[in-house]
């Protein structure tokens, strides 16, 4: 992949949160501050094959109050130096928060997702660039009115992603155990087919911080977290599409263990 591929894509992120964010003045924004802790587990089975976790507990008001929660489980294939492959489950819940909360029916409201994506890495001197293309199946819960945390049915839509993530040494050419560096990503979703409404352009997340390997198996990342996500559903008042404008941090804890030594 060239740096001109590269800025192509970046430009297809631009449009895409243009397109999310043109006629603000219409729209209903709901603003969140937030606070989002992530683990992530590698679990090298050999050189190709690694299981993956990952549990990511979201708040508002930055750890005062439930926004969702995600549990996730999947594998990896690493093809080449370049090219990795994967895929998984994800168990989501919604919680009731905001103005104009998606659960609105005061209770939260779970979601499957199955997922697969293909991981391109490339470097440019000490830059480290990771683009990932990611396909996912989701089936959100259905509620009644009289009893809202009985579901129904599940509604079945589709979402494409795409993130470009980059990390810079700060020391040398390479992240080595006891030393920083900085991070960044921006990530893109855009829903698609049956059931989508006016979620086509479905959220736009862009991050940026520091991080700290303390060693080969353990990284902390503490990134500024910015997030537009506009609502499936208008607002059933107005009748007006709803944004929220969520901005925060982002913890994370990246964990490797490899059992195939």
């Amino acid at each position: 992949m060239t740096l001109s591929n590269s800025c192509r894509y970046a430009l297809l992120l631009a449009l895409g949160l243009l397109a999310g964010q043109s006629g603000y003045g219409q729209r209903l924004l709901d603003h969140q501050s937030i606070g989002w802790y992530v683990y992530n587990g590698a679990y090298k089975l050999n050189p190709k094959w690694s299981l993956r976790t990952e549990y990511q507990w979201r708040r508002i008001d930055l750890i005062r109050t439930w926004q969702q929660s995600l549990a996730r489980l999947g594998a990896s294939y690493k093809a080449s130096d370049r090219i990795t492959f994967g895929g998984g489950y994800t168990y989501f819940v919604t919680f009731p928060f905001g103005q104009y909360p998606q659960a609105d029916r005061g209770v939260p409201y779970p979601e499957h997702r199955l997922h697969a994506d293909v991981s391109l890495d490339e470097t440019y001197g000490r830059l480290n660039l990771t683009h990932r293309f990611r396909l996912e199946q989701r089936w959100l819960a259905g509620q009644t009115d009289p009893n809202p945390r009985r579901i129904t049915g599940w509604e079945f839509q589709n979402r494409i992603r795409y993130q470009i993530a980059a990390d810079l040494p700060l020391h040398g050419t390479t992240v080595d155990n006891r030393e920083f560096y900085l991070n960044f990503f921006d990530e893109v979703f855009i829903g698609f087919g049956r059931n989508v409404g006016q979620n086509i352009f479905n959220q736009n997340r862009l991050s940026a911080g520091l991080g700290y390997q303390v060693s080969d198996a353990l990284q902390i990342e503490l990134n500024f977290l910015n997030q537009v996500l506009q609502h499936a559903d208008l607002d059933p008042v107005s009748g007006r599409p709803v944004f929220e404008i969520n901005n925060g941090f982002r913890l994370n804890l990246n964990h490797t263990l490899d059992f195939g030594q």
